[in-house]
């Protein structure tokens, strides 16, 4: 992991940059969101993902690069939670009171 955050820095910073972005503009979109169903399925895939990842089942390039895609999700994820929670404090921030 520390080697994934050393070399691909520009990556993970560039994946957290526009996770913030998204966290922004995502509290204005009120768009539907997935079934539940959907929601399991990829909670399932998410789960094998990360065990395939953490057991080393792939072995060689694609399990660097399915190391590399699992951190670039989780802190592009984080940077959405980051964002959205920017947004929240700076328009409560600024809100006028009643």
């Amino acid at each position: 992991m520390a080697y994934l955050a050393t070399f691909h820095w520009g990556w993970l910073l560039a994946s957290v940059l526009l996770g913030m972005a998204m966290g922004w503009i995502a509290v204005v979109h009120r768009g539907q969101g997935v079934s539940k169903q959907t929601m399991r399925w990829l909670a399932a895939l998410a789960a094998a993902l990360v065990a395939a990842a953490l057991t080393h089942v792939i072995p060689g390039r694609p399990g660097y690069w399915l190391d590399l895609g699992l951190v670039m999700l989780a802190v592009y994820l984080v940077g959405c939670a980051v964002g959205s929670w920017l947004r929240d404090w700076v328009l409560t921030r600024n809100a006028p009171s009643a």
